[in-house]
Formats: C-alpha cells, sequence, structure tokens
C-alpha cells in the first residue's frame, strides 16, 4: 500500500538528464559559452563593428594593431576587426546551415536504410557509393555556375553533398539498435515503423551524430573557403573566415598579423565545438548510466 506521506518520485526526460550532464561538464559549458558569444557577436556586428566592412584607407595601408585599430588592418587600409566580425556571420551561417541540410538528410536516409534493410537497403547504399564516387567539387562548382553565385545555393549545394558520411554513420547505429529489446517491445505495444524510427531509433544515434556534426562545421567552413579562393563562394568585400585565413597566408611574411587574428578566431571556434560536441556525446547517450 502506497504511503500518501511519501514524496512522490518524478521521472525526467532524456533531454533534462542531458541538460545536467551537461552542466557538470566545464569544457563543454567553456565550448558552449564561446560559442554562444561569437553568434551573439555575429549578430550584432552591423551595430558593434567599429568600421563598416567596405571602408578603406588607401592611404594607412597594411598597419599592424594599435589603439585605432586593435587587430590592424589589411592592405587596403580595412579594419581587420570588422573584417573577421563580418566574416564570422558568413563562416558561421555556412558551417551551421550546410551542416543542418546535411544532417536532416543524412539522418533519414541511413535510418530508414538501416532500419528497413533488405533490398531498399541495397538500392539506398548503393546510391551512396555512387555519390562518393563523383566529384562532388565539380559537382558544387557546376551549380554555382549553372543557378549563380548565391549564398544560400552555397549552402544548399555544400549540405547536399556532406551527408554522405551521416547516412553510413547512422545506418550503423541503427542495423545495431534495430535488434535490441526496446525496438522489440515498441513493436509489441503497435508503434508503427515510422513512429519507431522517429521516437526510439533516431534519439539513439544522437552521441555519433553529435561528434560528426563537430567535424561537419569546420569541414564546411574550410570547404566554403575554397569555393572562394576560386572565386565562387564569398565574393569581396565580404568576408569569411577561411577566406581572410587563405589571404593571410598569401601575405604572412610581411603582415602576420592578417593570418594570426583569422586563425585564431577560427581556431577558438573550432576547439569550442569540439568541447561542446565531446560534451553532449555523453550527456545524450540514454544508454549511459545516471550519474
Amino acid at each position: 500500500m502506497i504511503d500518501p506521506s511519501q514524496p512522490t518520485l518524478k521521472g525526467s526526460s532524456l533531454w533534462l538528464d542531458a541538460w545536467i550532464k551537461l552542466g557538470k561538464n566545464r569544457l563543454a559549458l567553456s565550448g558552449l559559452v564561446i560559442l554562444l558569444f561569437l553568434i551573439v557577436v555575429s549578430l550584432l556586428t552591423p551595430w558593434i563593428a567599429p568600421y563598416s566592412y567596405e571602408e578603406q584607407n588607401l592611404m594607412l595601408g597594411a598597419t599592424a594593431p594599435s589603439a585605432a585599430h586593435w587587430l590592424g588592418t589589411d592592405i587596403f587600409g580595412r579594419d581587420m576587426l570588422t573584417r573577421i566580425m563580418y566574416g564570422g556571420r558568413v563562416s558561421l551561417m555556412v558551417g551551421f546551415i550546410a551542416t543542418a541540410v546535411a544532417l536532416v538528410i543524412g539522418i533519414l536516409w541511413g535510418a530508414i536504410a538501416g532500419f528497413v534493410g533488405g533490398r531498399l537497403d541495397a538500392v539506398m547504399m548503393r546510391i551512396v557509393d555512387i555519390m562518393y564516387a563523383l566529384p562532388f567539387m565539380i559537382f558544387i562548382v557546376l551549380l554555382m555556375v549553372v543557378f549563380g553565385r548565391n549564398i544560400l545555393l552555397l549552402f544548399v549545394a555544400i549540405g547536399a553533398v556532406e551527408w554522405l558520411t551521416m547516412a553510413r554513420i547512422v545506418r550503423g547505429q541503427v542495423m545495431t539498435l534495430r535488434k535490441q529489446e526496446f525496438v522489440e517491445a515498441a513493436y509489441s505495444m503497435g508503434l508503427s515503423k515510422w513512429a519507431i524510427i522517429r521516437r526510439h531509433i533516431i534519439p539513439n544515434t544522437l552521441g555519433p551524430v553529435i561528434v560528426y556534426t563537430t567535424l561537419t562545421i569546420p569541414s564546411v567552413m574550410l570547404l566554403e573557403a575554397f569555393l572562394s579562393f576560386l572565386g565562387l563562394g564569398i565574393q569581396p568585400p565580404q568576408s569569411s573566415w577561411g577566406l581572410l585565413i587563405n589571404y593571410g597566408v598569401e601575405t604572412m611574411e610581411e603582415y602576420p598579423w592578417l593570418l594570426i587574428f583569422p586563425g585564431i578566431t577560427l581556431s577558438l571556434t573550432l576547439f569550442a565545438l569540439n568541447f561542446l560536441g565531446d560534451g553532449l556525446r555523453d550527456a545524450l547517450d540514454p544508454r549511459a548510466s545516471k550519474d
């Protein structure tokens, strides 16, 4: 018989447990704080940037950091702090939006292929193999040439070729999970295959997905930098961190600050993403024991 004087125990959800675990991981929280800071600064750049990203001073030229220009200027006399702030808007947008496109396609493709199995799995994964064999860079270049240099198209084009590895990772996880007891229990309760995929299979693959996401975002940023270097991505006077780094490499012997400061900013972002990704991987693993 239940004693009404005893306190009632309340259950907790996967997301509440994940948040509690994440709060105990100092490195992950540090990464989250750094990432949020960079995002906020990028969003507020038009209002807090010390100069306009188009403003040039050819008489000033490339100067080292000073009181007027904290991170120095480039050869056109443009303030590097301003250009890094505006570059963050583009780089973070490319990284997050293109990665989101890749995640949606890759997770759905891999989950369906791995869970259904059989001929459907064979056909879907052969399509992935064929796309792996295609020169994806040429595919992106063709899209940019045919449809024009549209930044939104750049997001979609990069995301559309970055989902292949994600699909394979999710498929491998799903093929293991579909044999677990909780899937059989869901079947016995009358849940459909799609409901099982959505409510049970996909949440249990979040650990590897989060880890791979932290690797995809920087690779997407570097891919955008390469396209900008070819003249198919971000065009001057706009900037991105990758474009600034490429430019800094060309002038690093004479003006090292043009490489150092964009490089530090991008490296800090990558460290933050990796720390946060490791913390989320541990926190979102439903098979991990509760602390």
